[in-house]
């Protein structure tokens, strides 16, 4: 099948003719009414050319029901097309092109949706009797006509967005599925009713009749190890627990499925250090004028401390264009194992006070002298109290070319900096 274009008015090189493409592809055809042009003409004249509701309600339908077909068929990927007056899609598939291509000229020119109805109720899907309670088996040929595999695949989705559980399982020639309601999912839609409209408890106390079929066990694990179990019972307890986990993330479910736990890890045991860079040392001295690469990686490790501190920006933002700075902005990075362990920032100024560190000690007079002042110093949680942080100071102090006495500690000082801090020069410090 070729792409073509079916013209709905008169001129089909007015550009305010309605028209339909026909777009195949491999697992599907995308059957798409276009009304740009007409919506524009008929806005300029002031008229509303928005969908009425009956049309709009008939095209949801059938894109939902296409769109189960094509799942129960096989096609393993997504669905994309935009809302509005301007285009409507319809992905179908091959055996109804051409009722989709009517029935999308009878609701454009003749107001009429029997076509759109009728196209949906061919591609709609017994769903509710395939997830109806008790132990059965659906054959191929009769039941269902995809591949078992498929079929259980497409079937599992459905239940777990109505919330059961399928406990099902494909042979040669069938499927073998026993529907049950888990107590949390009962628990949830007694509870809200108005988010589960129309819900009715179809599972509890599904008692299974004596001539049921008997699942053959095909080997693996034991089918029936949870078959006739009494199910957990919940109750309500407010346990004394936090929301945030130390690494700055929340300690709630996480929905996007493995954020915090990737940043967790980065967090207790470094930056994994990119395969591209050639790290000759176990130190390195990253400027605003370094390659971009090094730059990007100092931005990686500045997030760390930012989502543990909970700061408003990262200590690091230079991702432009090479560029000198005059203060001499610079980070030293620190590995070992293969990640960056420790991160310092660091500037170069001429506004100090000195600080011998007692909590209620007041800054001394101002001094001019140029001296290197620690931004920010991070090190990842499994090397805490190891000397890392002293390591980076001490980098910092030889690189400047002073004692470490003269190096300056930007303020406020977090409880572990100032511990850092009067372990590396109890006389006191210079602070900015």
């Amino acid at each position: 099948m070729s792409e073509r274009t079916v013209h709905l008015d008169a001129d089909p090189r007015d550009w305010r003719c309605r028209k339909i493409r026909v777009r195949p592809h491999r697992w599907y055809v995308t059957v798409e009414l276009d009304r740009d042009g007409y919506v524009d003409a008929a806005s300029s004249r002031g008229h509303a050319a928005e969908l009425p509701d009956l049309y709009t309600d008939a095209v949801e339908k059938v894109q939902a029901v296409a769109v189960d077909r094509l799942w129960y068929d096989g096609y393993p990927g997504s669905f994309t097309w935009g809302s509005g007056s301007r285009w409507v899609t319809l992905p179908v598939p091959y055996t109804e092109v051409e009722a989709a291509v009517e029935a999308l000229r009878a609701a454009e020119i003749d107001q009429d949706y029997d076509g759109l109805a009728k196209l949906a109720g061919r591609l709609a899907l017994p769903v509710d009797g395939w997830l109806a309670p008790g132990e059965r088996e659906l054959v191929r040929g009769v039941d269902f006509h995809s591949p078992p595999a498929v079929f259980l695949r497409f079937l599992r989705g459905k239940a777990r967005r109505s919330g059961l559980r399928l406990n099902g399982r494909a042979t040669a020639g069938s499927v073998w599925v026993r529907p049950m309601l888990p107590s949390a999912q009962k628990w949830l839609r007694e509870m809200f009713p108005e988010q589960y409209p129309g819900w009715v408890d179809r599972w509890s106390g599904q008692v299974e009749p004596d001539d049921v079929p008997y699942r053959p066990w095909v080997g693996g694990r034991d089918q029936d190890l949870s078959y006739r179990a009494m199910p957990v019972r919940f109750k309500t307890v407010k346990p004394s627990v936090g929301s945030d986990c130390r690494c700055g993330m929340g300690l709630k479910a996480d929905v996007n499925g493995g954020d915090h736990a990737g940043h967790h890890a980065q967090w207790a045991f470094g930056v994994r250090v990119p395969k591209n860079l050639d790290w000759l040392g176990d130190l390195v001295v990253v400027t605003t004028q370094s390659a971009i690469v090094w730059r990007r990686l100092v931005y990686k490790v500045a997030k760390m401390p930012q989502r543990e501190n909970h700061y408003d920006f990262r200590s690091w933002s230079h991702l432009g264009e090479p560029e000198e700075t005059e203060d001499n902005v610079r980070a030293y990075l620190l590995q070992a194992n293969g990640y960056v362990i420790g991160y310092l920032a660091a500037h170069d100024t001429d506004h100090h006070r000195p600080w011998d560190l007692g909590d209620a000690s007041e800054f001394g007079k101002a001094d001019d002298t140029l001296r290197p002042r620690i931004d920010l110093v991070w090190v990842a949680d499994a090397y805490r109290r190891q000397g890392v942080g002293a390591t980076l100071v001490q980098a910092l102090a030889d690189d400047f070319g002073s004692p470490i006495s003269e190096v300056s500690w930007s303020t406020p000082i977090s409880r572990s900096g100032r511990q850092l801090a009067r372990r590396l020069s109890p006389d006191g410090i210079w602070v900015s």
